[in-house]
């Protein structure tokens, strides 16, 4: 395939590496310095566009893109309020979106299984649901957009959850409403990426915890998406790419 790479950080350079060991070409690499190559991009050039850059830049990319008519795949997180403009202007085009807050296959089965532990435990009252993660230093949106996913989630198996609240740096000082589902967001330096589920009683605590060791399974899903892709159209997820 020919891949554009759009941001050409750790993550970009991470996915790059990966592609070329795939037997992939990387035909465009855009950036900050020359991002007015998005304005002549196009089909004839690439087969996919992988779009990892920064939350004040990434609408505006992915608006190019999808004008273009450059099927694309985004993995940047912090923008989501407009997404339901990217929605109608892929219908408008009849072209390719794909949007994960996170790539990682594991991280994705995480939230499958935190749904499923929600479930059985939206009926628990005896039990408070919490959650807590953990990025480096340079990443820019708290809670991460994976933290979110996995909020809406769970929110979506216990009702009695009405909103969630973020709480930088530490936990919140005071017991927050029955109706609100406490983050707490930390940073490290040198963390790929780490987020807990935790219910806690007077008797007990469950927790289940998903660990990135490093930013390849991230990487490497945002490849084997754009594998996929091809022949596909409108806006679609995880949840197609892996059927579950």
């Amino acid at each position: 395939m020919k891949i554009a790479l759009v941001g050409y950080g750790k993550m970009g350079k991470t996915i790059e590496k990966i592609a070329l060991e795939r037997g992939h070409e990387i035909a465009l690499v855009i950036d900050q310095h020359n991002a007015s190559k998005l304005q002549s991009i196009g089909p004839e050039q690439v087969d996919v566009a992988i779009e990892f850059t920064q939350p004040d830049a990434a609408f505006a990319n992915l608006k190019q893109l999808l004008a273009r008519q450059v099927p694309t795949i985004s993995g940047t997180t912090g923008w989501l309020e407009h997404l339901p403009t990217l929605r109608q202007l892929c219908q408008e085009t009849q072209g390719t979106f794909f949007y994960a807050s996170n790539f990682s296959i594991g991280v994705n089965l995480f939230f499958k299984l935190s749904q499923q532990l929600a479930g059985l435990m939206a009926g628990q009252s005896a039990y408070t649901a919490s959650m807590e993660e953990t990025h480096h230093t340079e990443k820019k949106d708290a809670p991460s957009g994976t933290a979110l996913t996995l909020a809406q989630g769970l929110m979506a198996q216990m009702p009695q959850l009405k909103e969630w609240a973020c709480f930088e740096g530490q936990p919140p000082q005071n017991p927050v409403s029955p109706a609100t589902l406490p983050i707490t967001s930390y940073r490290q330096a040198g963390v790929p990426g780490t987020h807990a589920v935790q219910y806690q009683s007077h008797e007990d605590t469950i927790e289940i915890k998903h660990t990135a060791h490093s930013r390849q399974g991230f990487a490497l899903g945002a490849v084997l998406v754009a594998e996929w892709l091809p022949g596909k159209k409108g806006v679609l997820t995880m949840d197609e790419f892996l059927n579950i």
